[in-house]
């Protein structure tokens, strides 16, 4: 029973270890598309959204709209991409760092509330492909490939 037991994990650890390349792709493609469908929301409405920031107090509102609609397209369609992936997520996490402190500052009651909010997870989802990249299905993957080839 035990070694049908270890069979059946080994073989599951054995697929599982064929969908490493899941995790990172999958992540990659939702946090590019948010942040791709956001930044071309804020540039189509770019009025309202300086209009937004003047009131969240955000110094040089009509400078930092535009700024961070333009991060948010940009590094979303890098992120869609898998280009430059690592350098795309830290202005997207400046910018749901500056949304924490400003828009959403109210509802942080502590830090339990803070894990709960989206703009949370978008942090830890950059920071893990920050530091582990796109993952296997990404340009970033095939420029590599291309330059050590």
């Amino acid at each position: 029973m035990l070694q049908t037991i270890m069979q059946c994990r080994a073989k599951a650890l054995d697929v599982l270890g064929k969908l490493t390349w899941l995790p990172p792709t999958l992540a990659r493609l939702t946090l590019g598309l948010v942040f791709f469908n956001s930044g071309r929301g804020k540039l189509g409405n770019l009025s309202q959204v300086v209009e937004y920031f003047q009131s969240l107090g955000i110094p040089a509102p009509h400078f930092q709209a535009p700024l961070a609609a333009g991060a948010e397209l940009v590094c979303g369609a890098l992120l869609l991409l898998g280009l430059f992936s690592r350098l795309a997520s830290v202005p997207l996490i400046v910018t749901m760092i500056v949304a924490l402190v400003t828009a959403k500052k109210d509802d942080i009651e502590g830090i339990s509330s803070l894990f709960t909010m989206i703009e949370y997870l978008y942090i830890v989802m950059l920071v893990w492909i920050g530091i582990s990249g796109p993952g296997p299905l990404s340009l970033d993957r095939l420029l590599v490939r291309q330059k050590s080839a």
